[in-house]
C-alpha cells in the first residue's frame, strides 16, 4: 500500500513537468481531426500547417497558465513570509560563575618528557 502511494505522490509531483508533452501528444492523436475542423488555414488547397497552428496556441496557452500559476505562488510565499514574522523577546541572564578550574593542567609546568615515538603493535599492520 505504501509503494501505491509513493508512486503516486510521485506522479503527482512530475506531472507538471510533462504538461507540454501532454499537449504534443494528444495534438498528434488529434491532429487530422484538428487540421479539419479548428485549423485557421483549413480552406487553403494546399494546406502546409496540418494544425500545427493550434499547437503553437495551446503550447503558448499551456505556458502563460504555467508562468500565472508561479507568479501566484510567489505571492502567496511572500504573503506567508511577511505574515510569519516573530518577535523575540530575548531577557538578560545572569551568567553564572563557576569555580572549578577546568583547564587546570594547562597553567603548570610539564613534569616530564617523552623522547620515544608511538609505534602501533604490528598485528595491526
Amino acid at each position: 500500500m505504501k509503494k501505491i502511494i509513493i508512486l503516486f505522490l510521485s506522479a503527482m509531483l512530475l506531472l507538471p513537468s510533462f504538461g507540454s508533452f501532454l499537449v504534443y501528444t494528444s495534438f498528434k492523436l488529434n491532429q487530422e481531426e484538428i487540421s479539419k475542423t479548428i485549423c485557421v488555414q483549413r480552406k487553403m488547397i494546399f494546406n502546409s500547417c496540418n494544425g500545427r497552428c493550434e499547437l503553437q496556441k495551446s503550447l503558448k496557452k499551456y505556458s502563460d497558465n504555467e508562468k500565472r500559476m508561479q507568479d501566484n505562488l510567489k505571492e502567496k510565499a511572500e504573503v506567508v513570509y511577511i505574515q510569519n514574522t516573530i518577535i523575540a523577546d530575548f531577557k538578560l541572564i545572569v551568567q553564572i560563575k563557576s569555580e572549578a578550574k577546568i583547564f587546570d593542567y594547562f597553567d603548570k609546568k610539564p613534569i616530564s618528557i617523552s623522547n620515544s615515538t608511538f609505534r602501533p603493535p604490528s598485528c595491526f599492520i
